[in-house]
C-alpha cells in the first residue's frame, strides 16, 4: 500500500513538475502556437490534426473543439483529425505501408495555407514524420506536440511545443493543458462574443 501511495506521489509531483515548466518555459510555445492556429483560420484555411494512439485521440479531441466548442456557441473552425476514417487507414495501411497512413492524406488534402498539427510523443514517429514532410513541400505551415527536445519533428515545425519527459503519458498530460489553452485562445480571436 505504502509503494503504491509513493508511485502516486511521484507521478502526481513530476506532473506539477512539468507544468511549472510549461509556466516558465513554454507560454512563448503556446501564444506562437495559437496565433499558428488563429492565422490559418482567419486565412480561409484548415487545420489537419494527426498523431499515434494517445496522440490520435488527442487530434480527434482538437478537432472536436474547434468544430464544435470550446466556451461559447459560436461559428465552426476548420479542423479534421486523420486519424478517424478507418477504411482510409486500414486501405493505405495494408495497400502502402503504416508509414504513409498520414501522407497519403495530406497528399489528398492539404492546400497551401493549411496548418498540419503534428503530435509524436518521440519526435521520430515515421509516419508523423513522412506526412509534415510533404506538408512542407506542399507549402502548409507545421505545428509540432513532442515530449522529446532536438526531435526531427521538432527541426521540420514552425512552431513546436516541447513537453519534455520520458513518459509519454506525463507529456500528453501537458500537451493536453496546452491545446486547451490554445483553442480557447482561438476561439477568442477568430469569434470575438
Amino acid at each position: 500500500m505504502q509503494a503504491r501511495m509513493e508511485q502516486i506521489q511521484r507521478a502526481v509531483t513530476r506532473h506539477q513538475a512539468m507544468v511549472s515548466d510549461l509556466l516558465n518555459r513554454g507560454l512563448h510555445a503556446v501564444q506562437a502556437a495559437a496565433q499558428l492556429v488563429t492565422h490559418c483560420i482567419e486565412q480561409g484555411r484548415c487545420v489537419y490534426l494527426f498523431g499515434n494512439g494517445g496522440s490520435a485521440s488527442d487530434a480527434q479531441h482538437i478537432a472536436g473543439e474547434l468544430v464544435g466548442r470550446f466556451y461559447f456557441n459560436r461559428r465552426a473552425l476548420r479542423a479534421v483529425a486523420l486519424t478517424t476514417d478507418t477504411a482510409i487507414l486500414t486501405a493505405v495501411g495494408n495497400d502502402f505501408s503504416f508509414d504513409d497512413i498520414f501522407s497519403r492524406q495530406v497528399e489528398a488534402l492539404v492546400s497551401p495555407g493549411d496548418l498540419v498539427w503534428a503530435f509524436s510523443t518521440s519526435g521520430t514517429s515515421k509516419n508523423v514524420l513522412k506526412a509534415v514532410e510533404l506538408a512542407k513541400e506542399k507549402n502548409a505551415r507545421v505545428l509540432a506536440f513532442t515530449g522529446r527536445e532536438n526531435t526531427p519533428l521538432q527541426a521540420l515545425s514552425d512552431v513546436c511545443v516541447c513537453a519534455a519527459d520520458p513518459s509519454s503519458a506525463r507529456a500528453q498530460e501537458i500537451h493536453q493543458l496546452a491545446y486547451h489553452i490554445i483553442c480557447e485562445l482561438v476561439e477568442q480571436d477568430c469569434c470575438p462574443s
